[in-house]
């Protein structure tokens, strides 16, 4: 059986280039990888928010958010943060090692809905992986969009993802602002320091004709969910994701449900309105 007609099945993809987006104890490594059959390559489609199964064969796989926008090119990114079996041996690749890869699975953020409007994101850690494809899909159709800010932060300037990355987009004509912050003041660091709630309520963003989209650890989203809705965003305006325990990737294994909803199948994409109705997502 083909692995067209078996979802269990990886296909195999090349790894071109990797970097290190933090070190330590909990390292984040980027992958950018090619499919190694060329009609695999060319008929893989995703959108900004979807996930993909990636693996070592003989080790193990884990679901990773696809840290690539679509408009890029023909090619994969994934950022991995450094936790257990499989996110090990990830790390150990190289360029002209292969991985393993399923998808992609999952819902996406509904960009083509958001035609007009304002978009925000809000970003924290690792989180900034699946909003990375909204700011590179959003600045590839600027035109289609109505203005663009990001907004992220970690703990240390050791801790940011994209650093460089973000650092240009206060210089792109095509993002009206990009603010950085970090939890703890550094010597050399000109940006905000503090939580990023507390960056967001200092950049004060109106939310009429504005979607919110935010994604890091949990009890940030908490607090930033808090101040999205001081600020006055209604429930429909903000979205998020979730990630946890997902384990086939296709809705057969019941480890990711949170109440009736299924994040690989339902999600990873919800907007705060289903998502409030439902307790489990945030346990």
């Amino acid at each position: 059986m083909s692995n067209k007609e078996n979802p269990y099945i990886p296909h195999m993809a090349k790894v071109e280039d990797t970097w290190y987006e933090t070190h330590g104890e909990r390292a984040i490594k980027t992958f950018r990888v090619v499919f190694e059959d060329e009609e695999v390559k060319e008929s893989w489609e995703h959108l900004p928010g979807q996930c993909a199964m990636i693996g070592v064969l003989g080790v193990g796989e884990s679901m990773i958010s696809i840290s690539s926008s679509p408009t890029e090119g023909k090619f994969l990114r994934f950022s991995v943060m450094r936790m257990g079996k499989v996110t090990q041996a990830l790390h150990q690749l190289e360029p002209g090692d292969s991985m393993t890869v399923r998808g992609p699975y999952g819902n996406n953020f509904p960009l083509e809905e958001w035609k007009g409007k304002k978009i925000l994101t809000i970003g924290g850690g690792i989180g900034q992986a699946p909003l990375r494809p909204i700011v590179e899909y959003v600045r590839a159709n600027i035109n289609d969009y109505q203005d663009l800010t990001v907004i992220y932060g970690a703990r240390t300037t050791n801790d940011l993802c994209f650093k460089q990355e973000l650092e240009d987009l206060r210089e792109c004509q095509e993002v009206s602002s990009c603010h950085l912050s970090i939890d703890i003041e550094e010597e050399g660091w000109s940006h905000f320091v503090g939580f990023v709630p507390t960056l967001l309520m200092e950049v004060n963003p109106s939310p009429e004709n504005t979607i919110a989209i935010t994604c890091g650890p949990p009890i940030m989203i908490k607090f930033v969910l808090e101040n999205l809705k001081k600020l006055g965003f209604e429930d429909e305006q903000i979205y998020t994701t979730l990630e946890n325990r997902m384990k086939c990737g296709i809705g057969k294994c019941g480890r990711c449900n949170a109440g009736p909803l299924y994040v690989c199948k339902d999600g990873p994409v919800f907007n705060y309105a289903t998502l409030k109705q439902v307790p489990e997502a945030f346990a």
